[in-house]
């Protein structure tokens, strides 16, 4: 029974940190391209777009580890397993995009106010590239993030429509640069001025799951009351009086207050509460422990 629970959401982590070691592999490309091409183009904003990009190969070592972490079995110091290393994996991961943005930002000022050249017309086909790519990434990884359950696989495919914001805002100022001709040439500048500030929101917006996850706030509505279902229905419980959900990594914990007769004996007892933990760890994979406590009901309460 245990392999058919926790099965699934090793899976799902070793799935995730490959997804990672392949963003790694992507940005550590995208970024010498974006670079070569800023330096050589006259574009800030490809330069820091490709900075942007080395980050996230940082921030994808750092989900890597923290997913090959929350991979591990639990221990003897560790009995609930190593869960907790991927909403730290997602902290740490958003406390860099923030870092990004924060230094971009500074960068782009400067170079507002620093005279220079106009884009190269070639920068765009550049852009264009890494925005297809870049969404594709994201795409991908948020998906399998959302089916997993994972807030530091989500938090890693933020950092890719990050990237992809980034560079469809430098698109668009390379673009009036061109167009606008003299006077125009710090559009691009503005342009990932303006990526920052996105880049910044989405760093703060992905802080609050990850912190919730750390503090054992209560998962979604729709899971308690799966398993409140699945546990009020077997035979000799006579109601639900405490649910309690937890998120571990991919995983949750439960425990669970179920009333049965009073005049049962304990024997009995243990029989229900085995197999309401049997019933809620096979109607939900994910669910890696249920603690029961038996609780008793009167007969008067049972008559009435």
């Amino acid at each position: 029974m245990a392999e058919v629970t926790t099965h699934p959401t090793l899976s799902n982590l070793e799935s995730g940190a490959r997804l990672a070691g392949i963003g790694i592999i992507i940005n550590a490309v995208l970024a010498i391209v974006k670079i070569t091409a800023g330096v050589f183009g006259h574009s800030y904003a490809l330069i820091a777009d490709g900075f942007e990009s080395s980050l996230d190969i940082f921030s994808s070592l750092i989900m890597w580890g923290g997913l090959k972490m929350a991979a591990k079995p639990p221990d003897a110091t560790h009995p609930y397993g190593h869960g907790k290393a991927e909403p730290i994996a997602a902290i740490v991961g958003a406390f860099t995009i923030l870092a990004a943005a924060v230094g971009l930002t500074i960068e782009s000022i400067r170079e507002i106010l620093t005279p220079h050249h106009a884009p190269a017309p070639f920068t765009l086909i550049v852009l264009v590239a890494v925005v297809v790519i870049k969404e594709w990434l994201f795409r991908v990884v948020h998906r399998f993030g959302h089916a997993a359950q994972s807030t530091a696989i989500k938090t890693d495919a933020m950092h890719h429509r990050s990237d992809a914001v980034t560079s469809a805002a430098a698109f668009v100022g390379i673009s009036i640069a061109l167009i606008g001709g003299r006077g125009y040439e710090s559009a691009d500048d503005w342009a990932a001025l303006l990526a920052c500030v996105l880049i910044a929101v989405n760093g703060v917006r992905l802080l609050k799951p990850a912190f919730d996850e750390l503090m054992d706030t209560a998962p979604s509505l729709e899971i308690v009351e799966r398993v409140r279902r699945v546990a009020g229905a077997v035979p000799g419980v006579s109601e639900i009086e405490k649910c309690r959900v937890r998120k571990m990594g991919l995983q949750f914990y439960v425990d669970l207050h179920v009333r049965v007769n009073a005049n049962m004996s304990v024997r009995d007892g243990h029989h229900i509460a085995h197999l309401v933990k049997d019933a809620v760890r096979e109607a939900d994979p994910a669910i890696a422990d249920v603690l029961v406590h038996i609780e008793p009901v009167e007969e008067m309460e049972n008559e009435e």
